[in-house]
């Protein structure tokens, strides 16, 4: 009995305590559905049965390398070098955990403390941490974060981001009793946010580019919040944009908050991917999750260790900032060896051939009968309007093998505003045969 410690009369016991009668009760938050799944498998089968049924189901998928490939939204298909997965199968790397103790994780922690540095300098921010799941829970982090600075609970998010991410923040902020305001979506561009802020509110989070590739200029967002006493959040879904774009820090952003996945970290239909934090040096001790650092020993030499780490899994559970218990590690290996060999010459050139791809796509495109082009400035990705409903489209092209966008009835399902809208993604791995390709089939679909 000594891995079950606990009897009956300590579960009633617990289970008083947090005033629930039953350990389901402590999930009615969790739709019955997604409790209890339905899985439409037989109960058990041999091993060869296993593997042709899982390999079938497979064949199914179409990998983003197969076909041509316009879909972005948070996840990008770009060029990884196989130096860095080489590098990550290494040993050492693939079965390395959280360093509790830094005298023996010195080369993991030096590798987070560059994958810190690298974030800080690609958002034009003082500190970066290395803790994150992905971008929408560090988004949902950020909100957190500006509620613990500025003792506020109204969270005011922006119609220009990723409703997926969105709905993470409201999600977690709504658990803590905060008040969640949605600006309203407009795929031009021209959003509202500005106008709700006022000095109740905690924080404003934006996204440039937008979900729809608009490039934001947040200046003026900037100084309305530092007005007020609130918080800007800046999200960046597409973090090869800061190879060409001003970063949020030049703009006065507070937090930055991005998917880091378009570097070193492929598409794997879904994940894992690796969130990326970054904030100012006076909001240091309330940032989530881990800060590694840098320092000598006894004897003078250069060492490593986790500078901040008031994580629920650490000595000062009772101040945790958040109930992190793992995080992005492999991924962010991964994403500091593609950088480190990138360098800021490379990302700056895949940064220009990703906006010449997406430039040559949207003109392509723009030419088609009933398509029209909405942006007026973007990076890699922009949103065309087409005479048919988005997800009939996409589906359609889909049909003919080209994965041509993310449908906007996707992502605002029974929004008329955005039922015709298809947001398109190119990156340097973008072909003049895949837009040829595009081309022709969307000709057809319409």
């Amino acid at each position: 009995m000594r891995y079950l410690p606990l009897n009956d009369a300590d579960r009633t016991s617990m289970l008083a305590t947090v005033g629930v009668n039953h350990i389901d009760d402590l999930f009615t938050d969790v739709p019955e559905g997604l409790l209890n799944p339905k899985i439409d498998l037989p109960n058990h089968q041999g091993e060869m049965s296993v593997e042709r049924d899982l390999g079938a189901m497979a064949a199914k998928n179409i990998a983003a390398s197969n076909v041509p490939f316009f879909v972005g939204c948070g996840a990008c298909k770009h060029h990884i070098p196989a130096t860095a997965d080489h590098i990550i199968q290494r040993s050492e790397f693939l079965t390395s955990y959280t360093p509790y103790q830094p005298e023996i994780a010195q080369g993991t922690l030096q590798y987070l403390f560059e994958f810190q540095t690298q974030v800080a300098a690609l958002t034009g921010m003082d500190v970066a941490n290395a803790s994150m799941y992905d971008g929408s829970t560090a988004c949902a982090e950020a909100a957190l974060m500006a509620r613990r600075v500025t003792k506020r609970k109204k969270v005011i998010l922006s119609g220009g981001l990723h409703p997926h991410y969105a709905q993470v923040v409201k999600t977690n902020s709504e658990l803590l009793g905060d008040d969640v305001i949605f600006s309203h979506v407009t795929p031009d561009g021209k959003g509202t946010a500005r106008d709700l802020v006022d000095e109740e509110t905690s924080c404003v989070i934006v996204q440039t580019p937008d979900v729809f590739g608009n490039a934001r200029d947040l200046t003026k967002i900037s100084k309305i919040c530092q007005e007020k006493g609130a918080l800007l959040i800046v999200a960046v879904t597409e973090i090869v944009s800061l190879g060409a774009l001003k970063s949020p820090g030049e703009m006065g952003a507070d937090i930055v908050v991005a998917e880091g996945q378009s570097i070193g970290v492929p598409l794997n239909f879904g994940g894992p991917y690796v969130g990326l934090f970054a904030t100012r040096q006076k909001y240091m001790r309330q940032m989530p999750g881990r800060l590694c650092g840098e320092t000598v020993d006894a004897e003078g030499k250069r060492g490593f260790v986790l500078t901040l780490s008031t994580r629920e899994q650490h000595i000062r559970r009772d101040k945790a900032t958040s109930n992190i218990c793992t995080n992005s590690g492999l991924c962010a290996l991964a994403f500091t060896v593609h950088m480190t060999l990138l360098g800021e010459a490379g990302i700056r050139k895949m940064a220009t051939l990703s906006h010449e791809a997406a430039c040559a796509t949207a003109d392509a495109l723009e030419a088609v009968d009933g398509v029209d082009v909405i942006n007026k400035t973007f990076f890699n990705e922009f949103t065309i309007r087409t005479p048919k409903k988005s997800g009939e489209v996409i589906e359609s092209l889909a049909a003919k093998g080209v994965l041509g966008g993310v449908p906007g009835d996707r992502l605002w399902p029974g929004n008329p505003d955005t039922e015709n809208v298809i947001i398109v993604a190119a990156t340097e791995m973008t072909r003049e045969s895949d837009i040829t390709a595009y081309v022709k089939a969307l000709g057809e679909v319409l």
